[in-house]
């Protein structure tokens, strides 16, 4: 069997690549490995969501039969987003948390994120026990009679996830008005609840989930119609959501995108005037733009930067003992009362800021000059064969003797799909795309 877990879990076409009975083996041998030695020889619980596509809930239904067949209690939580899950898993003081989703993919796509005791993301080592459980298919002693997990239901998770939100929010929103794109996905209820909750005026659109539509022409991959709608309705910016609402983009009032750099920075600016940002220091990725790390610079805080995945903007979160991180796509994590991204904490705080400095949307997010970013993805077989190919590393070498100094290049294999990413940035969109469309055509030819 092959590398299972991709940056952001398990994921690919649901009733294709990702069948019930891998979603059953990956239930058992999450168990197993996570919760199998609960303390106190109590039983051992799991916390199970899902986004709103169809396929959720034969793939819920698979991994709650893995679950209860190790012997582990499934709290059911209903269509939640992927932090509402992570949140849950600790305040139910879980063993552990499942959310059947996959974020912004097309709907017929699926995904099984993990989450260990206090809703953390897994490490690679204990990722890597579970692909060997489910690839050995060894015998074991399975429990039977009473020993065999139970379900029950617990729809108040929204409310207490809501909560939350709220206690985290800085201060009221009042004076805002927001439009927001749920992608037709697992914040469709919660986000705009939260938000009026928390004072702004709301406007929302795709909302609207019936299994089929998720993502489907909305959220935060495709923003059009949000932009549409806020210049429609004269709000003061909109946000943007994935389909299970660990993202957030927004736009300004006139509909021009924000994206997560200048979100992060906005942020980390706010944070850092409230003495909360932690040593003076943000988490960003080797995708953040070169504008981002300069605006930082000019504001004083340092910038420490990880491979792409928030798993791992988050692993370096805990290990220094950091308050913030996060990526270009919109995934931020308030370290200090989150344990993985949320788009709708994200929203919150950017909101929050916009009221308490009674500045708009484009004069915060004027803080990053962002430079010229062309970004191709190209199709491929094999991703990892190609970007390690002698000819596409000669490709690149040449490519950063063009852009000396003035710009830089990132070529990386897709973590969720077989695609090669190049993105260059340079001191003009012409020289950009000249560049990284010559990268570009080496890995093609590669394929």
């Amino acid at each position: 069997m092959g590398r299972l877990f991709g940056t952001d879990g398990v994921r690919g076409l649901a009733n294709g690549d990702l069948t019930p009975q891998l979603a059953l083996a990956v239930g058992e041998a999450a168990a197993r490995v996570l919760i199998a030695d609960a303390p106190n020889g109590e039983r051992p619980v799991a916390v199970v969501g899902r986004d709103g596509r169809a396929s959720g809930e034969m793939l819920e239904a698979a991994v709650i039969a893995g679950l209860t067949s190790a012997g582990a209690d499934v709290l059911r939580v209903g269509m939640l987003p992927t932090p509402a899950v992570a949140f849950l898993t600790a305040y139910f003081k879980a063993d552990m948390g499942v959310m059947l989703s996959a974020s912004h993919n097309p709907m017929p796509d699926n995904g099984i994120k993990l989450f260990a005791s206090g809703g953390h993301k897994l490490p690679d080592e204990i990722e890597l026990q579970i692909e060997r459980l489910i690839s050995e298919q060894a015998p074991w002693q399975r429990p039977t009679g009473a020993a065999v997990g139970r379900v029950s239901d617990h729809l108040e998770g929204q409310s207490s996830y809501a909560d939350h939100l709220l206690v985290a929010t800085p201060n009221p929103l009042d004076g805002l008005k927001v439009v927001v794109d749920c992608a037709n996905g697992a914040s469709s209820l919660v986000a705009p609840d939260v938000y009026r909750r928390a004072g702004a005026e709301v406007v929302v659109i795709g909302a609207s989930p019936d299994g089929t539509n998720i993502n489907e022409g909305v959220g935060s991959t495709h923003l059009g119609p949000l932009q549409a709608a806020v210049v429609e309705h004269g709000a003061d910016l909109g946000i943007a959501h994935d389909g299970d609402a660990d993202r957030c983009l927004a736009v300004d009032a006139s509909g021009k995108p924000i994206d997560g750099d200048q979100i992060l920075a906005i942020c980390a600016q706010a944070l850092d005037e409230q003495d909360a940002l932690a040593e003076r220091t943000v988490v960003a990725t080797v995708m953040s733009n070169l504008g981002f790390h300069h605006a930082m610079a000019a504001s004083g805080i340092s910038v420490r930067t990880t491979a792409v995945g928030d798993r791992y903007v988050l692993e370096e979160l805990r290990r220094a003992h950091l308050s913030l991180g996060g990526e270009q796509s919109g995934h931020v994590v308030f370290a200090d009362v989150a344990t993985t991204g949320d788009g709708l904490l994200t929203a919150l705080h950017l909101m929050a800021r916009m009221a308490d400095t009674r500045q708009s949307l484009a004069e915060l997010g004027s803080v990053v000059t962002r430079l010229p970013q062309i970004m191709i993805n190209v199709p491929v077989r094999d991703k990892d064969r190609v970007a390690a190919a002698k000819p596409v590393a000669e490709a690149v070498r040449r490519a950063e003797v063009e852009l000396g100094g003035g710009g830089r290049i990132l070529l990386r294999p897709s973590g969720t799909e077989q695609l090669v990413r190049v993105m260059v940035e340079a001191p003009s969109e012409g020289e950009a795309e000249s560049v990284a469309q010559k990268v570009a055509a080496a890995v093609a030819a590669a394929k």
